[in-house]
């Protein structure tokens, strides 16, 4: 073997440890994304008294997991968070989730705060398209409304035609609904090749079926599917 050949191919596998090394560290922080927004979703569907209305989350078309929001204090600064999206297929199970980020002005209920827990319910497909683009703005291309709280809570088709997203945080033992009115939400495009392996969009990942649910992501699924379990596709009958 040549002192040229056994340089090459010194320096390719140098170059491939450094890129397995590389994806496995992006990968530990994804799942380590997907364990606490799991964490999140679990804590708050288990608080005795508070919560997500369970009849909201049967509803569910989506449902978005942000933890550890940070904030500016005393609403001078912005906010930034990654999480984790599910879309409800037609078979009632949820999808492999997509990686997303949310960003916007400061909010409302939470005002000094410096890092929060967010989730949102999306009630109907409007709220959710825009997301499937890859953005969609709070407020603007979908209606947003501070959610219901109480586990046992009625929600009537008033409140579901309220709006096409409920918003909710929780900080310091705090949970409550939350206006979010301004907030872009996007795809995470970065993080879901990274976890999937290859250049999806997060269409790809939440309607198309271009990828499976993976051990990193799958404490998230199978915590939604917990808390707003699958439902069979309703059928249209005639009298």
């Amino acid at each position: 073997m040549s002192k040229r050949y056994r340089v090459f191919v010194t320096v390719v596998s140098l170059a491939f440890l450094t890129a397995s090394l590389a994806l496995a560290k992006a990968n530990d922080a994804e799942r380590d994304r997907a364990n606490k927004a799991a964490s999140v979703l679990t804590e708050i569907m288990q608080a005795p008294d508070k919560g997500i209305p369970d009849e909201l989350m049967a509803n569910a078309k989506a449902v978005a997991v942000i933890p550890h929001v940070v904030k500016g204090a005393f609403g001078l600064g912005g906010r930034y968070g990654k999480g984790l999206v599910s879309h409800r297929l037609p078979n009632g199970r949820w999808s492999p989730p997509s990686f997303m980020e949310i960003g916007g002005g400061s909010f409302g209920l939470q005002l000094g705060v410096e890092a929060t827990d967010l989730v949102l319910v999306f009630t109907n497909e409007e709220g959710f398209k825009g997301l499937l683009k890859g953005k969609v703005k709070l407020g603007a291309d979908a209606n947003v409304a501070a959610g219901p709280v109480g586990r046992t809570a009625e929600v009537g088709t008033d409140v579901l035609l309220k709006s096409a997203v409920f918003a909710y945080s929780r900080s310091k033992g705090l949970f409550a609904g939350v206006s979010l009115d301004g907030s872009v939400v996007t795809t995470d495009d970065d993080a879901n090749k990274d976890v999937y392996g290859k250049a999806v969009t997060g269409e790809d990942v939440l309607l198309n079926g271009a990828v499976a649910t993976n051990d990193v992501v799958r404490p998230f699924v199978d915590a939604l599917g917990r808390y707003s379990p699958s439902r069979p596709p309703r059928t249209s009958t005639q009298d």
